[in-house]
């Protein structure tokens, strides 16, 4: 009971911490970059992912979930466009009837692939 004029003073509530929606965050970010080693960013990207939506499942750590969440995304978005531009160009050197020997489609391959170049390796003359 309070006299009257005078208020109760209630602490704020925070929003509760939580591990999960933290990692989901961390991966997001991280996996943008890692997309250059091989791809890895898409795998780090999926596990940020699953521990975003369980993270938001759990009520805590909404806003950095979502966040995590978003930033998984993202990744997973640059990544699916990198590999599918990849795979064109792969499929292009391939064909049969543009590149007719195996040396044509060699020349092809390094021509569109500067960097799976065989041979030499970089900063020396062949």
């Amino acid at each position: 009971m309070t006299v009257p004029g005078y208020q109760r003073h209630y602490t704020p509530v925070r929003e509760q911490r939580s591990g999960m929606a933290t990692a989901s965050l961390v991966l997001g970010l991280i996996g943008l970059p890692a997309l250059l080693l091989c791809g890895l960013g898409m795998v780090l990207a999926l596990v940020g992912l699953v521990l975003g939506f369980v993270a938001a499942s759990r009520h805590t750590g909404r806003g950095t979930a979502a966040a995590g969440i978003v930033s998984c995304l993202v990744t997973l978005v640059v990544g699916a466009a990198g590999l599918f531009w990849l795979l064109s160009q792969a499929a292009e050197c391939a064909d049969p009837d543009r590149y007719p020997t195996d040396a044509d489609r060699e020349r092809c391959i390094e021509r569109e692939f500067p960097f799976a170049r065989t041979g030499a390796t970089p900063g020396t003359t062949p």
